[in-house]
């Protein structure tokens, strides 16, 4: 079976705005995201995004839109990330599985590239990011630069902080 990096978009891999973030020109990578994406696929894991994007089924912009966004992100980054699952809804247009805290989009990948859960990890920067990754008892990581209580495995300031430590923390 294969290890993998789940990974949430907005916070993780690029900058928060407060605002959704569908327009390239506004879709800035976090500091040293290329270089952790990279070291992490070194290491030998598959790199998944799983990501809500409610503004769609808000009306607010396209799936396309979010297309042009994974593009630039594939790009800044070698193209290292082997999937970009997006769930396009949002409870109070349209319910869905797919959407987080659900787990729909994990367990595609998970059946997709035959994922071990126990040796992977879900990294988000809130709590709704990690329950569906407990719920398939994948490790989890909070991207966070608070001490605040957490459902969290691990907390860690940012992607980059992580990939320098996973191997000291590797089960």
């Amino acid at each position: 079976m294969n290890k993998c990096i789940f990974l949430d978009r907005d916070g993780v891999l690029n900058v928060e705005r407060g605002e959704y973030s569908y327009k390239p020109e506004d879709f800035i990578i976090e500091h040293k995201v290329p270089e952790a994406l990279k070291k992490l696929k070194e290491l030998g894991y598959y790199l998944v995004v799983i990501t809500n994007q409610a503004g769609i089924a808000k009306g607010i912009y396209g799936a396309e839109d979010v297309l042009r966004c994974h593009e630039t992100l594939q790009k800044s980054c070698g193209h290292v990330i082997d999937k970009l699952y997006f769930s396009p809804y949002h409870q109070n247009f349209t319910e869905s599985l797919s959407r987080k805290p659900d787990s729909l989009m994990f367990e595609k990948a998970i059946a997709k590239f035959n994922i071990d859960p126990a040796q992977s990890y879900m990294i988000g920067d809130k709590e709704r990011d990690l329950i569906p990754a407990k719920k398939l008892n994948i490790n989890t990581v909070l991207v966070t630069k608070s001490q605040k209580e957490t459902i969290a495995d691990f907390t860690y300031e940012n992607l980059y902080d992580f990939s320098q430590n996973i191997e000291l923390i590797k089960k």
